[in-house]
């Protein structure tokens, strides 16, 4: 077990530092909360199940009968959750010769940075392991596919590799536009969120926001911003560069897309060992991230 001693910090032991530094960093907006729909939980799973529907309606020749259809059950998504937990042990003694209050009290509270870095590397990872067929979802294929089953054949939620770009927009959005349900039928699924990471930001703000038809000399509209395909703008998430640079994703309103559990709200506790006299401080919690409906999230991986 790793323990805080004195020589951990042997400077601390003495007067002298006119600044501790390393730790105290502005933190990004939370990210996760505006891309995930979020539940609470009071059980050691959740699952998703699929309502597969009727289809469509066929002809009745006179006299004829009429022909029956049923519904049944289609993918189930099982969210599991995970106990996440950090803590540290600091030394009776090295508290007892610490000369920075500061250091010492502020130990505690920097436990907050790393939940608040572990949810938001849990949740990109999502994204990170969505073009990844070894992280399957509830209907057998990865979250990014071509190919997802359905009664009606494979569908997608991908489009031809392209890096974001206005075309490469505008033929996800349009294909978007022709979403179907299970057994075939179209319904109404309309983009709400452009989801860039850190590496395609201005690129992507270029795109959305000019006035005119981006990168072109013709007087032409940006259709794109004129007709507002975006009405909750764009979100950059640094935490996905760790795992693709040029990828790119559009948020649809489709329901039960992504999606958080909260099995456990976070812990802070502290102690001291009676033997040692050790002070210890720790944080814990629980929750799953995961998808359930692959149309409420469409992908480009870029080229």
């Amino acid at each position: 077990m790793a323990v805080i001693t004195r020589g951990n910090h042997p400077k601390a032991s003495w007067p002298g530092v006119k600044r501790w530094w390393g730790v105290e960093y502005k933190r990004h907006e939370p990210i996760w909360p505006k891309i995930f729909e979020s539940f609470t939980s009071d059980k050691q799973y959740e699952e998703d199940v699929e309502e597969v529907g009727f289809g469509m309606l066929s002809t009745k020749d006179e006299a004829g009968a009429i022909n029956y259809d049923t519904a049944h059950q289609g993918a189930t998504s099982r969210y599991t959750h995970i106990t996440y937990a950090l803590g540290f042990v600091v030394t009776m003694e090295e508290l007892q010769d610490n000369q920075y209050e500061k250091l010492s009290f502020k130990r505690t509270s920097r436990l907050a940075r790393s939940v608040y870095e572990t949810e938001e590397v849990i949740h990109a990872r999502v994204f990170g392991r969505g073009f990844n067929s070894s992280f399957a979802g509830g209907d057998g294929v990865e979250l990014f596919s071509a190919a997802h089953p359905t009664d009606a054949g494979n569908q997608t939620n991908i489009i031809t590799a392209a890096d974001i770009s206005e075309t490469a927009i505008e033929d996800m959005v349009t294909a978007i536009g022709n979403s179907k349900d299970s057994r075939g039928m179209k319904f109404k699924n309309s983009p709400r969120l452009l989801i860039v990471p850190n590496a395609g930001w201005f690129e992507a703000n270029r795109i959305v926001k000019s006035v005119l038809q981006n990168d072109s000399a013709n007087n032409a509209m940006n259709v794109i911003k004129a007709t507002n395909v975006f009405p909750e703008g764009i979100v950059k998430n640094p935490y996905l560069d760790d795992f693709d640079t040029d990828a790119w994703y559009i948020q649809t309103d489709a329901d039960e897309g992504l999606t958080h559990y909260t099995r456990m709200e976070w812990a802070f506790d502290k102690d001291n060992d009676f033997d040692t006299k050790n002070a210890k401080a720790s944080v814990i919690g629980r929750f799953s991230a995961g998808w359930t409906n692959w149309r409420g999230i469409w992908a480009s991986q870029g080229a």
